[in-house]
């Protein structure tokens, strides 16, 4: 439909002017939450843009574009406006983009503006080689085929700390818990206060009085009576809060209001059920959308700080996932009623539990993925997937942790490392080819007059790390670095050092698979509980390579001991980096180290080919599509196109994309996809 609108826009020259160009965007950003290949997307509509550019110079016509506005989360809330919920531009979307987290690139905060192609800044990317990728462990022969095509080729479930499976397949309210009635005695009720206190603090609770408070002097003043008198009055009163003062040798007990007037505007956004957990637990299903944007979302619409929220992990943006999420002390009727207003967002599966969710407690993720146009036979599908099966894959970090731009990640985390701060701020804004045109004048501003001020005026969006680094250093000046560089957000500046780890990690492991291959040696490291081991000759015999680890440098492991190990200090050496002393003078740059599987085998695995004639449709029977009682999708015999549907389970910290990788035997960095998928339009 899309495409049949921009094929009219342009045949039809009456309807073009320069300015609707610009009213063109909201078109074009809803083109790229399609569900196709997005270097295509990017490559034909704005081969269709510069025509329209071209016809727009001679022909120029006004034209009205209309506003889809947000639904209120509540009637009774006073009409402000919120916030309208479409899925995100961001670079067209990276196809590779796992369950780890992926920090924000460097101006991914802003829109799309004119400038290059998605695909021709992508030839400035990295590619897996860049990268210390390198190395397969089966011997089968590799095919190709299509990832992500579709967003819903790549469907994440999460798997609980318990190990279930998350689903969203209920939308119901919970019922309430009954009030269980606790046998209390109550001598405060008769005892402890006084009628004429009981109308003083009644009189308070409903602002009737004009005191801000209530003294009452406790005549047997021990601790236990004063206790009883603090207990009285906040079950009797609900709203009013005590404390003890002492005035002129004796002690009162003071009753308040602790949240003004607005508490009794709005008592029941301050009343919380006791027998009700503090924390409502939900499941979040989301289409094309990574987990803080989610996140954010409610988070707006509910009017709360985005650290309400807490989860176990974070999710894939091009894909469809379905994940766990707690918010503190907002009820389920809250949340649900969200699903009216949410685009590409769906909340299901409300409880109540006494305690949030914490990074890490998952026990992994489930995936269903789609391959489309595959090339390889029958037989090449089985060997591909019974090596995956029985075998795994090399653990490598996969492309989303380095970036996409002609900068690498890597290359601003080594400077950190080093305190070379000059080098961090000149790598991070040095001009670059393939970027967005308002980055552009930015970098070149601030090539030519080192004034953040300055360059920092030619950024509409001020909160991409550009923009934040700018600020920190028009506040701080070039001679105080490090304070403006911690204007980025804490997560953002760790990216980078962890970016350096992962590929020092990643080339590393190479260089072991190509010295030893698949079998344990001795000098190799094993896990003991949570300490490293070293391999004996002896010990290597009663190992295999799934109880390998490679270190991730830092200064709290130990190194393997045959000569690969010794080539991180080499390759540390080379970067201008001391392997025996990886303290920084700012801590929060300071390197532990870790430990990590060289190789992984999934659980849960299974595959099918299947026949397909429209590349449209989807392959993947979603949650929400069955709570819509939408039918499966059903394969033909036979059809134009073949796709490898597959399922596996993985841990934590593993990259999808690596197991896709080994059986497909093709590079997946933006970079080639981009290319193969250019060659295809071509």
């Amino acid at each position: 439909m899309l495409l049949r609108s921009l094929l009219t826009l342009y045949t039809h020259s009456a309807y073009v002017k320069l300015g609707f160009l610009k009213k063109c965007l909201p078109l074009f950003s809803l083109w790229k939450t399609r569900r196709v290949a997005p270097s295509l997307s990017y490559l034909f509509i704005s081969q269709l843009y510069k025509n329209l550019a071209l016809m727009a110079e001679s022909k120029p016509v006004s034209v009205q574009v209309g506003e889809k506005r947000g639904c209120l989360e509540n009637k009774e809330d006073t009409p402000s406006k919120k916030p309208k919920v479409e899925s995100d531009d961001e670079n067209g979307g990276d196809p590779h983009q796992d369950e780890k987290e992926e920090p924000e690139g460097e101006g991914n905060d802003v829109k799309e503006e004119d400038g290059e192609t998605f695909a021709d800044m992508m030839k400035h990317g990295l590619t897996e080689l860049d990268v210390g990728i390198l190395k397969y462990v089966s011997e089968h022969e590799g095919f190709s085929g299509i990832l992500k095509e579709r967003y819903s080729d790549f469907v994440v479930h999460e798997i609980s700390k318990l190990g279930k499976i998350v689903h969203l397949d209920d939308l119901s309210i919970p019922a309430e818990p009954e009030e269980v009635q606790e046998p209390e005695q109550q001598p405060m009720d008769t005892d402890v206060l006084t009628e004429e206190q009981k109308k003083l603090l009644g009189e308070l609770q409903l602002f009737k009085n004009k005191e801000d408070n209530v003294f009452i002097e406790v005549m047997d003043d021990t601790k236990e009576k004063r206790t009883l008198v603090h207990k009285a009055i906040k079950t009797l009163f609900p709203g009013l809060e005590t404390k003890t003062e002492e005035k002129e040798g004796h002690k009162f007990i003071v009753a308040y209001h602790a949240a003004g007037k607005k508490a009794l505007a709005a008592p029941r956004k301050h009343f919380w059920p006791k027998n009700r957990g503090c924390f409502c637990h939900f499941v979040l299903y989301k289409e094309n959308k990574d987990t803080m944007d989610a996140i954010n979302v409610l988070s707006k619409f509910l009017r709360l700080r985005p650290n309400m929220f807490s989860y176990m992990g974070t999710k894939d943006k091009r894909a469809i996932t379905v994940q766990e999420i707690a918010v503190l002390k907002i009820t389920a009727e809250r949340l649900a009623h969200l699903n009216k207003c949410l685009m590409n967002l769906k909340l299901g599966n409300f409880c109540y539990k006494n305690h949030p969710l914490k990074l890490g407690e998952l026990q992994g993720n489930h995936f269903t993925v789609v391959i489309r146009n595959i090339s390889g036979t029958d037989e090449q599908v089985r060997q591909a997937l019974s090596s995956l099966k029985q075998t795994g894959f090399i653990n490598y970090y996969g492309m989303q942790r380095f970036g996409t731009t002609a900068v690498p990640t890597q290359s601003v985390g080594r400077a950190i490392l080093r305190n070379d701060w000059n080098e961090v701020v000149d790598l991070i804004l040095k001009p670059r080819p393939g970027e967005k045109e308002f980055l552009v004048r930015c970098r070149e501003e601030w090539a030519k007059s080192q004034d953040p001020e300055a360059a920092l005026k030619k950024l509409p969006n001020k909160r991409c790390v550009e923009g934040q680094l700018l600020r920190g250093l028009s506040m701080y000046g070039r001679k105080n670095i490090v304070t403006a560089f911690a204007l980025i957000p804490r997560n953002n500046r760790l990216m980078y050092i962890h970016s350096y780890q992962s590929v020092v990690w990643n080339t590393m492991v190479s260089r072991r698979i190509e010295a030893f291959g698949l079998r344990a040696v001795e000098g190799d490291l094993i896990l003991r509980g949570t300490t490293a081991h070293v391999l004996s000759a002896e010990e290597a015999e009663n190992h295999t390579i799934h109880d390998i680890v490679m270190p991730l440098p830092g200064f709290d492991v130990i190194y393997p001991t045959h000569h690969v190990g010794k080539g991180y200090k080499e390759l540390l050496t080379a970067d201008g980096l001391d392997i025996d002393n990886m303290r920084h003078k700012v801590k929060d740059y300071s390197l532990a180290g870790a430990y990590r599987r060289i190789i992984i085998r999934p659980s849960e695995v299974s595959w099918e080919v299947i026949q397909y004639d429209d590349p449209r449709i989807s392959l993947v029977h979603t949650d929400f599509e069955k709570m819509e009682n939408k039918p499966a999708p059903v394969f033909k015999t036979e059809g134009k196109h073949r796709a490898l549907r597959m399922e596996f389970s993985l841990p934590p910290s593993t990259y999808a994309t690596m197991a896709i990788r080994e059986v497909l035997k093709l590079d997946t960095s933006i970079k080639k996809q981009t290319q193969l998928n250019t060659t295809w339009f071509n």
